[in-house]
């Protein structure tokens, strides 16, 4: 159990029967009226963000999320293949507890979130940036750089995302997981 002086941006707590971690926070006394915590919680399992305001002293029950590293073998019709990087375990993940699933690649080094208590999966996330070839776009026009212009590119996973008119096929491009988009080109 912790309480509201105990709230910090990434702690777990289980609420209204879901899972959900702190995003934001920010205590509130007012001139008039008992204090307040005003918070940002996003949902473990679906992903959607609340507003929710908590009382001052309010006691929460926290959840012990642990993370795991994991290494992605492969994908077939059960979900997506995981080894356990330390016992070398093997385990298959649901197809939707894998965010950006379509950026990951054979021998891709993942983290599984486990909740301690029940040994349960929660999900699965990628690392911040990921290094993928380019297996094709449309060639960019000379002359066509003075705006921030961009071009869809398929990656060598099967992803499609925005890359400016410059990237060519076969380039190598450094890719932000979290918005899914080009951060720069990787020299080989």
């Amino acid at each position: 159990m912790a309480t509201t002086a105990d709230f910090r941006n990434g702690l777990c707590i289980e609420f209204n029967h879901d899972l959900f971690t702190i995003v934001e926070f920010q205590h509130v006394k007012p001139g008039k009226g008992p204090a307040f915590v005003r918070t940002k919680l996003k949902s473990i399992t679906t992903g959607k963000v609340i507003d929710n305001t908590f009382t001052s002293g309010h006691k929460v029950t926290t959840a012990r999320i642990e993370r795991r590293d994991y290494q992605f073998l492969y994908k077939d019709d059960l979900g997506y293949h995981m080894m356990d990087s330390n016992t070398f375990e093997q385990m298959s993940i649901e197809e939707g507890l894998v965010e950006n699933a379509d950026l990951m690649k054979d021998g891709q080094e993942v983290e599984v979130l486990v909740h301690a208590e029940y040994e349960k999966v929660i999900g699965c996330e990628l690392p911040a940036f990921v290094i993928l070839q380019v297996t094709y776009t449309e060639p960019g026009i000379k002359g066509d750089t003075a705006t921030n212009a961009s071009k869809p590119a398929t990656l060598e996973t099967g992803a499609e995302i925005q890359v400016p008119l410059f990237v060519n096929q076969d380039d190598v491009l450094k890719i932000d997981t979290r918005t899914r988009s080009y951060v720069e080109r990787v020299k080989q």
